[in-house]
């Protein structure tokens, strides 16, 4: 089956637009499917940020069907009363959703073709076509990677120099102490001016290294997220809503007695279980926006998930919804995620906007997709490389929840060690 997935993200590359979701078979809870891959565009809604929200619920509605895409950062100017005015060097859309003519779904060992009426007889053609496909190996160490040397041309840029980063951030604790806010995320960009990489090997690269449960390969055109992620920002069952959010991180360590040690200590940790707590009383006030009266709980708090290169702190929120309102309304609720804002939400935004120095754009946004049944699930876009191949630009960004807590060379230290997978596999791309 492995070979098969790495025969269909070759084949998706004839099309012009491709999405592929991958758990990368991590055990999960609510999960409907190993892989999805979405190609070919029958109908699609591309917009900026005005009304956003409300022409997607249109496009869903009159849809009725899968439709997957992303809604990024910057749509949280729809929601409040916000903007983005910093540099943006990607370009991409604010709000993409797209209704695919092909649809494969990867469960187990059985694989589930799901295209329009006017392209099935295709199936038995391109299933002929995937399977004869020879996969491509993946070259470079992925258990265990240094930065050992350079091979390829890309050089790697930062948006904001370590000095200018702790004074920054101790802006964002100055707020803190004011009471301005009680915590903010914030982020800073990596890139890359005129330069060229090969978006699927470079997605391939970082999946093997990271294999989060929430990856995704997004091509639009000459636009790529290549996206790790091992955050889920929402899902919707029925009636039930999910989110998951994700804050505290330690690495992963060769010794197996000193892995479980930091494994255990980032369990105990007092800020980070502080970040947590905070980020889930955030999220338990958006969900109740929507939610049944006494129907948001917390299913798992400050729980300790590891994956390839990090440890995560990840906890569990649920609300139940009236099963008549609309997929769309819980997504407005709650966007964007307060794992990547802060507390309160519109405060923190107002401080990360007027200090950060990129454009978010769909780095902290999600990436995901609606079902006919009104059901969804979407992913939070971090440990992720955007890429727009007519401008030859390459951006990652990573963040951290500062709070009263925090000691800001700590919080650089770990900004670069969740941007280090991302780093390694651009410089060592062929």
């Amino acid at each position: 089956m492995k070979d098969f997935k790495q025969n269909l993200l070759s084949w998706s590359q004839q099309f012009e637009t491709a999405l592929w979701l991958d758990s990368n078979n991590y055990k999960q809870h609510y999960s409907n499917f190993d892989s999805a891959l979405a190609v070919e565009e029958f109908t699609a809604i591309k917009t900026d940020y005005t009304n956003a929200f409300d022409k997607l619920k249109e496009y869903q509605t009159i849809t009725k069907d899968y439709i997957f895409g992303y809604i990024s950062y910057d749509v949280k100017n729809d929601v409040e009363r916000l903007s983005s005015k910093n540099f943006d060097g990607l370009d991409f859309a604010d709000l993409y959703f797209f209704q695919p003519q092909k649809l494969i779904f990867i469960r187990g060992k059985n694989i589930e073709f799901q295209y329009l009426k006017m392209v099935d007889d295709e199936i038995e053609n391109d299933f002929k076509e995937i399977s004869n496909m020879s996969p491509q190996t993946q070259s470079g160490t992925i258990d265990s990677f240094e930065l050992d040397s350079e091979k390829t041309d890309i050089k790697i840029k930062l948006r904001i120099h370590k000095d200018e980063y702790h004074q920054k951030v101790t802006k964002v604790l100055d707020h803190i102490k004011r009471g301005d806010i009680y915590e903010a995320n914030f982020c800073q960009e990596f890139y890359a001016e005129n330069a060229t990489i090969e978006p699927l090997e470079v997605y391939k690269h970082l999946n093997e290294i990271s294999e989060p449960p929430f990856a995704s390969f997004l091509k639009m055109e000459h636009q790529y997220a290549l996206c790790a992620s091992p955050e889920r920002y929402l899902k919707k069952e029925g009636a039930k809503i999910i989110s998951q959010p994700i804050k505290g991180t330690a690495k992963r360590l060769i010794s197996a007695i000193d892995d479980a040690k930091i494994a255990s200590d980032l369990s105990r940790d007092v800020k980070e279980r502080a970040e947590n707590v905070m980020i889930v009383d955030l999220v338990r006030n958006d969900l109740s926006k929507t939610a049944k009266t006494g129907s948001v709980k917390v299913e798992e708090l400050c729980k300790i998930y590891s994956f390839k290169q990090v440890h995560q702190m990840i906890s569990t929120v649920v609300s139940e919804i009236d099963i008549n309102m609309h997929p769309v309304e819980t997504l407005r609720s709650t966007f964007p995620m307060g794992s990547m804002t802060g507390a309160p939400k519109i405060s923190a935004m107002r401080i990360i906007e007027e200090l950060e120095e990129t454009k978010r754009g769909l780095y902290s946004g999600t990436i995901g997709y609606f079902t006919p049944e009104n059901d969804f699930d979407f992913n939070v876009v971090i440990r992720s490389i955007l890429y727009n191949e007519e401008k030859k630009y390459i951006s990652y960004s990573v963040g951290g929840a500062i709070t009263a807590k925090s000691i800001v060379e700590k919080e650089y230290e770990e900004c670069l060690l969740k941007a280090k997978a991302m780093k390694y596999v651009l410089l060592n791309s062929k």
